[in-house]
Parts: C-alpha cells; structure tokens; sequence
C-alpha cells in the first residue's frame, strides 16, 4: 500500500477556527464575558504544533465557537438518570475552569436530575494528535464523570461500538481513587482499558490532575501526569459476520472531543442519600490539542502473542498451587473484589483457599481470575478442576473475554459445592474471533454463600 500523511496545517485551516498559534498567542476571546480577561499562554510541546485550545480564562459562558451543548432526555444512554441541559445553572465557566454540574430538583413530583455535557462536533474535529485535559472530578455516590472522543461521522463504520471511542478519563464518584483510560470498538464489541489508582490528598477528586492520549494511526498510548497508563495498537471493526475493515479502522477518521458529568447508570449506580450535590462538580481547568507536522499512514496491524501450553498441555500455570504468587498481580492467578464484596485468598498446601465475609451485590463481587488464555476460533478446550468448601454452596465458573466486551466464551455455570472434593470438567468450542486474553473466572459473589472455598488440579486445554 502506498503510503500516505496527514497534513496537520490542512486540518487545521478545514476548521476555520480562531487558532493559537504554535508560539501560544491566543486568538481574540468571542464572548463578552471574557473580553476583558486576561488570557493564559498555552505551551508549546515538542515535536507538536498547538491545533487549538481553550484555558477557559474569566467567567461566564463557555466559547460557543469551539463547543456545543448536547442536552439529552433521561436515560438517553446506560440508564443515566440525568437530563442535560443547555442551562448556564449545569454549564459555566468560573475563575478561569469550565465546570459541569449535576443538580438534583424536582419534576413533577419526583426526584430528577440535571447536569452538562459538552462536545466540540463539527467546531474543532480534527484526526490524529495529542490532547491534553487538566481536571478535577467530584466525589459521591453516582456520579460519573467523563473526557471522551466519538468520530465526527458516527455512522461511518457504523453504530456503536463499531464506530470506535476513546475515553481519555472515567472516574466513579465512589472511589475517586482510580481514573481509567479506554477504548471501545469493533462487532463484537471489543475494548481495552487501564487504570491508574492515586489515593488521599493526590486522589483524582482531592487535586487537578492531567490526562492525555496521543492519538497515532497504528498506535494510542494513554498517560495521566505524565506516567503512561494504557498502550494500545491492536483493534479492529467490522459488521457482525463480515471481514474487518482495513487497519487501523475505525480510528482513522476524525473524532472530537467531549466531556460530561453523568448521574447514575449501570456502571456508577444511582445516587444516594451520602451524595452531596452541593459538590457535584466536574472542573475543567484546560484542554489543548496539538499535532504532529504530519503521520505516516501506511500500518499495519501486529500480529497477537497467543502464548503456548505448558509441556503438559495445560494453559493455566500453577494450577496445582505449588507455587506461591503475588494474587494482586496481573500475571497468572489473580483475586479481586467489586461491589461490596469482601474477602481475601491464600496459595497453601497445594490449594488456592478463597475466604469470604462479605459476598457483595454481584456474582463477581468475590472472584478468582486466570487471564492469558489463547482461545482460537474453531478450537475446542477442557476445563477442569478440583473444587470443595467447608459448608455446601455455590460457586459460578466461565471463560470471558475482557478485551471483548465481556463476552463468555465458556458460558456462565453454577456449580453446586459440597464439603467433599470434586472434580468438575467442560468441554466448549470456541466460536468468536481468534483473542488472546480469554480468562478463566471462578465467581463466588452475591448469592448469600460465604462458606471459604478450596480449589486445586486447575486445567484448561485444547482438545
């Protein structure tokens, strides 16, 4: 294939935008309330050309050049609870940060919510760069704030998630503790995600923080301070049944970015009386965005690592636990809590020994992973284990595909535990695209069990 670039300077004159230009000079404010502001000088970055930016000096309103409001109905997504609005009450800026914020009222008769989101569609689009966000989220229960990128021409490839997203920064109100950095794409959906954990007076709600992405044509790299939290460079798209699109779609075409303060939805959960809604408020203190003179185009995709077996043809390693291992790692076993889930899992005598003493909302609130698995379409495999607990109980097992959307591709099974050891064994055939990162899960969350489990003899192989 021929190779081509993407010219920087073109993109930027496309816009037709009030640019800075690369020595920091910004262009003469477009609204009255900050006229008479004085104006921040946006870095310059090496080896970037500053394509636009907004410091959001003064107070007021937002610059209506470079961003749009996107009100929205309740429930619009996720199973949101909030309306976004085009008020000045949800979006502001103040003392030099734009905030977006969620308000809790009332509508005919009922608790309703209202909150801001912004986008820059079809003002400051642009394709491959650097973008550069200093924020402050907030803390509390359900709220869920957001800097994302969506293309400008969704329908391009297709409807979510087949058009691709790139989320520079997710945090929950709940535990501020941990930011995420991610990217959705493909049929079936496909994502990768990382995470960053700062805690006590350097949580992402105590301080600004800053978070970037440095967008390529065969490769993302996410950073969040300065420190690198996910490198990407291995997706694709395609319609559910049909070849993918040429790499690297669907993150070839021009996106914008986005910033929201979600209330609720399936992630975060829904508000609750500790929320503060006094403090719901997601500060922007900038965003910059630069590019490159020009990127080469002509990528290809990498090929995926799928590891081998062990000599005994099993791919799960120390699965008879001779071995002991760091199970807060993210080589071989792992144990991880979520939802209200409390617990804690030990290597002794040849048996990993999960104890639990809260079971949590969720059936993986207390949970027991082995990733790295290679599963290939076509293929069959085996699972087997041995597996008892001190009182009888549940406990689910599956395959699932973190790097695709969760999908299983070993379904969900419930298996019924008794004081004596038992062997279990599955058989599956394995019928979604080639991946690499299939991971073996043993759930024992939500269904009132809390009886310590002990599993040994742990297999996966191919047939």
């Amino acid at each position: 294939m021929k190779s081509k670039t993407i010219i920087s300077s073109i993109l930027a004159v496309s816009m037709l935008l009030p640019l800075a230009s690369c020595s920091g000079a910004q262009a003469e404010p477009t609204t009255a309330a900050t006229t008479a502001e004085a104006k921040t000088e946006t870095p310059q970055l090496e080896g970037y050309n500053l394509l636009w930016s907004d410091e959001f000096d003064g107070s007021g309103e937002m610059d209506l050049t470079k961003w749009n409001y996107e009100p929205h109905e309740p429930g619009w997504t996720n199973n949101e609870l909030q309306e976004y609005t085009t008020s000045t009450d949800n979006v502001f800026v103040r003392d030099g940060k734009l905030v977006l914020k969620a308000i809790k009222t009332e509508k005919d008769g009922n608790v309703h919510y209202t909150s801001g989101k912004v986008t820059g569609q079809n003002k400051t689009d642009f394709q491959y760069g650097k973008v550069v966000v200093s924020a402050k989220v907030p803390e509390g229960q359900g709220l869920w704030p957001a800097i994302w990128m969506m293309p400008k021409d969704e329908s391009y490839y297709g409807q979510w998630p087949k058009c691709g997203e790139i989320d520079i920064m997710e945090s929950l109100g709940n535990d501020t503790t941990i930011s995420y950095s991610t990217i959705h794409y493909g049929e079936p959906h496909g994502e990768q995600q990382g995470t960053i954990t700062k805690e006590g007076a350097d949580s992402f709600s105590a301080k600004f923080h800053e978070y970037s992405v440095e967008w390529e044509p065969g490769e993302m790299r996410f950073y969040t301070d300065g420190e690198l939290v996910l490198t990407c460079n291995d997706w694709f798209t395609a319609v559910q049944g049909e070849d993918d699109k040429p790499y690297p779609a669907p993150f070839d075409q021009p996106f914008f970015v986005q910033m929201n303060l979600a209330v609720g939805g399936n992630w975060p959960g829904n508000p609750d009386d500790t929320t503060d809604f006094d403090k719901a408020e997601f500060e922007i203190d900038y965003v910059r965005v630069y590019q490159k003179d020009a990127y080469d185009t002509n990528v290809t995709k990498p090929e995926k690592p799928f590891r081998e077996a062990l000599p005994d043809g099993n791919f799960i390693r120390n699965g008879n636990f001779t071995e002991q291992e760091d199970l807060t790692d993210d080589v071989d076993w792992k144990f991880l809590l979520f939802n209200e889930g409390v617990g804690s899992a030990e290597i002794k005598d040849g048996e990993m020994i999960i104890t639990t003493e809260k079971y949590g909302t969720e059936e993986y609130s207390v949970q027991l992973v082995h990733p790295d698995l290679p599963m290939r379409k076509g293929h069959s495999y085996k699972i087997t284990f041995d597996i008892r607990a001190d009182e009888p109980r549940k406990c689910i097992v599956c395959v699932s595909a973190p790097n695709a959307g969760w999908i299983r591709y070993f379904p969900d099974t419930s298996i019924d535990l008794t004081t004596e050891w038992q062997t279990f064994e599955f058989n599956f055939d394995m019928t979604e695209k080639d991946d690499n990162n299939g991971r073996l899960e043993f759930n024992m969350g939500k269904h009132g069990d809390t009886a310590t489990i002990h599993i040994t003899n742990v297999r996966v192989e191919e047939v």
